[in-house]
């Protein structure tokens, strides 16, 4: 896995997002989401709208994804 199509599959998932994804071991990675979709929602909400465009990639070839969620006011 990395970072370039961690950052394909969140973007297609949320369109209109932007995401900036790191990791150089191939399977930590960070990644910092804007998108409107997290207008009002919780942080826990919106990590879990980041993880669904990743399904089942998380927790097996992404074994950990540091999330920093924003809408594109903050």
């Amino acid at each position: 896995m990395d970072a370039e199509t961690i950052r394909e599959l969140i973007e297609k998932g949320l369109p209109g997002s932007r995401a900036e994804v790191q990791g150089a071991d191939g399977v930590h990675f960070e990644a910092t989401v804007v998108s409107e979709a997290f207008r009002g929602k919780l942080p826990l909400a919106r990590h879990r709208l980041v993880y669904a465009t990743l399904g089942e990639l998380m927790g097996g070839a992404i074994h950990a994804l540091q999330l920093k969620t924003l809408t594109p006011d903050e």
